[in-house]
């Protein structure tokens, strides 16, 4: 098996392994070392997560309008080492469009917090406080409501006189 190596403190470490326990940097291999046979894109992708967002039950953390907008969201949380799942929103199924309709970007409970934080979440903050209108809009709404109902009265009741 190919020696993997830390690209920045150059210390050799096992193959099962994807980060250097010092630096934290994901391992490469080592010089004149080609890639296992089964490497591929996907297991490029796999050696970005970080274990620790791997674990416990999947929680939303985001939705898309559409498949495309769900696999940016999914690469933007690959980047930092969060694993994610894209799957269509519940009740919505579109079976010419493929690509078209909401999506759901999932990810374990133990990355919750940071892909809320990274994706810009603000459901902490306290809700905004509903709006009044100054007094004399009110005063009009109620005015032109009081003339609307006037005026349809006289139109049911004017044939009867």
């Amino acid at each position: 098996m190919p020696a993997l190596v830390c690209p920045v403190c150059e210390a050799a470490h096992e193959p099962h392994e994807r980060f250097c326990l010092a630096c934290g940097v994901p391992l490469v291999h080592g010089a004149g070392e080609g890639p296992e046979p089964r490497h591929g894109r996907l297991a490029d992708r796999a050696r970005k997560v970080h274990p620790g967002y791997a674990e416990g039950p999947l929680v939303r953390v985001a939705t898309a309008r559409h498949q495309a907008e769900a696999e940016m969201v999914q690469n933007l949380l690959l980047e930092e080492g969060i694993p994610s799942l894209v799957r269509r929103t519940g009740g919505f199924d579109v079976p010419d469009f493929l690509a078209a309709g909401p999506r759901d970007i999932v990810v374990a409970a133990s990355a919750e917090e940071t892909a809320r934080a990274l994706l810009g979440d603000r459901r902490e903050e306290a809700p905004l406080e509903p709006q009044r209108h100054p007094a004399w809009v009110r005063a009009l709404a109620v005015t032109m409501s009081v003339f609307a109902l006037a005026a349809f009265a006289s139109s049911v009741l004017l044939p009867f006189t």
